[in-house]
């Protein structure tokens, strides 16, 4: 994933938790990270994100993006979730919006842009989609919708 999120060469080799760990450590050596090395399903969703406030969809694939989405809000659709869609290639960085679809479902992205051949998922869009979601995460918990 080097070409579309911020890891550096060396991270290389290196699972993406531990490698998000490390550089979360080099940012704030004060904070403790807990990392979970596994993989996501309808059945452990909640056993991992089930009790945060505010749920973010960072997947790659549209089923698990689906997946994530669905189960938040099958079991917890009082709670925001903020995903994704819409951020591959290298087009105009201002269609990426962040849009309210539904109650508290907010998404990040162009809702039209797809990772296919020619048209891979790009660091810049990536990173300015990322950066969306952080700051409505932000402002859903100071209270702003």
């Amino acid at each position: 994933n080097l070409n579309r999120q911020q890891y550096m060469v060396s991270h290389i080799g290196m699972k993406k938790t531990e490698a998000l760990k490390a550089q979360l450590a080099e940012i704030n050596p004060f904070i403790e990270v807990v990392i979970h090395d596994v993989f996501l399903n309808e059945d452990n969703i909640l056993d991992y994100i089930g009790q945060v406030d505010v749920a973010v969809e960072a997947f790659d694939g549209p089923q698990s993006k689906a997946t994530l989405v669905s189960t938040w809000r099958k079991h917890r659709p009082n709670k925001p979730i903020v995903a994704a869609s819409g951020v591959a290639g290298y087009g105009s960085s201002n269609t990426v919006e962040t849009r309210k679809m539904m109650e508290n479902v907010y998404v990040v992205g162009d809702l039209t842009s797809e990772a296919k051949i020619g048209q891979g998922l790009m660091a810049p869009r990536v990173a300015i989609a990322a950066g969306h979601q952080a700051n409505m995460v932000l402002r859903l918990i100071m209270g702003e919708k």
